[in-house]
């Protein structure tokens, strides 16, 4: 069955032409449920240029979602409506390879434009000012946390309970996040991102995956596993996913940071040869390792579609996520609307166990974290 996606998206300026920014969700097409986000501030630009990139970044993510996805799109822009549906002729030359843009990331036949008022848009909106109050602050739009929900304690119960929420919340998506067994690196506290040697379990990380699958199996309420597809975590997925009886999906926006020319060192080799490039690592989610193209901002995006993809897929359902120590610390992090830097604060074992819930109305809530009770 064809999945169906609706695209509420708006931009705005604060001068047109002025400091300017967009915003953009998808909502899923049956339940109305946004299953992604995005906003950025893009400088100096009118209403009308901001508009058309908040289309833009609002199709772009439903096609990360679900590239042969059917796309409804509202906007309270009448100009683009009439625009893209071609009943207008685009005529400014700051929109027309905008507007081409647009159309190369679905087919036509897949997406209908509707005219929405304002108040109905009010997401998009809030998004849109969101990031350009924080271009005001010097600062690029960040994923803000799920809205604060009153959580009870994790339950004390025995393990078949697994991670059960309270009814008067509704059903929530559990993602139990699994970090992978040890590799000949881990012990030595190695760089090891997703530019290196891709290296497969020690024999003690072989152990943890089974004492692992042992653990998730006595819990007895996983129904679906994705993995990053690096070598480790498709080991670790694979010795759980024989157990339970379930197949391996496998996602490429949960692999591990690209480390660039760290890969392989360790923190202090690191220290000694590129002490400028590991102090702006330090202080900057945009600063990057030397000699890579990825960041924790860039990571953070891309493990925030991943999230998505998988929230739409599994909705109500306990998904056992494998990945690597960045991804879900990013994770955890966005759910708990921590800054980038408290990633820098959590300890995460190999093969320890996290558990987070997502919520039909945008809540989210840490339920574990960094459990390594099955290793001993």
């Amino acid at each position: 069955m064809t999945a169906r996606f609706i695209v509420e998206a708006d931009g705005g300026s604060r001068g047109n032409p002025g400091p300017a920014g967009y915003g953009a969700v998808v909502r899923d097409g049956d339940t109305g449920q946004i299953v992604a986000e995005a906003a950025e501030f893009i400088g100096h630009a009118t209403n009308n240029v901001a508009e058309y990139k908040g289309l833009i970044a609002g199709l772009r993510a439903a096609r990360e979602l679900d590239q042969d996805a059917s796309v409804d799109v509202r906007m309270d822009s009448k100009l683009v409506v009439e625009q893209m549906s071609g009943r207008w002729k685009i005529k400014h030359p700051d929109m027309q390879p905008l507007a081409a843009e647009a159309r190369t990331l679905f087919p036509r036949s897949r997406v209908t434009y509707t005219w929405i008022p304002r108040e109905r848009n009010k997401d998009a909106d809030r998004l849109a000012n969101e990031a350009m109050d924080a271009g005001k602050a010097g600062r690029q739009w960040e994923p803000r946390a799920s809205r604060a929900v009153a959580e009870p304690p994790l339950e004390t119960a025995a393990p078949k309970a697994g991670w059960a929420a309270p009814a008067d919340l509704g059903t929530p998506t559990t993602f139990v996040l699994l970090r992978h067994g040890e590799t000949p690196l881990t012990p030595e506290k190695r760089f090891s991102g997703s530019g290196g040697s891709d290296p497969e379990l020690s024999d003690k990380g072989r152990w943890q995956a089974e004492r692992a699958a042992e653990a998730l199996a006595a819990r007895g309420s996983v129904q679906a596993v994705v993995a990053s597809p690096m070598r480790r975590t498709r080991q670790t997925a694979e010795a759980v996913a024989a157990r339970l009886g379930l197949e391996v999906r496998y996602e490429d926006g949960l692999r591990e940071v690209d480390f660039g020319d760290w890969e392989g060192l360790t923190f202090a080799e690191v220290r000694e040869r590129y002490p400028d490039d590991l102090t702006a690592w330090l202080g900057s989610a945009k600063a990057r390792p030397t000699g890579s193209d990825e960041s924790f901002a860039t990571l953070t995006h891309r493990a925030g579609v991943a999230r998505d993809k998988i929230l739409a897929r599994y909705a109500g359902k306990t998904v056992l996520v494998v990945s690597h120590v960045s991804p879900i610390k990013t994770l955890v992090r966005l759910a708990l609307g921590a800054p980038p830097d408290s990633m820098y604060r959590m300890e995460l074992s190999a093969a320890s166990i996290c558990a987070v819930q997502y919520y039909a109305d945008g809540n989210a809530s840490l339920r574990l974290l960094n459990d390594t009770s099955h290793l001993r």
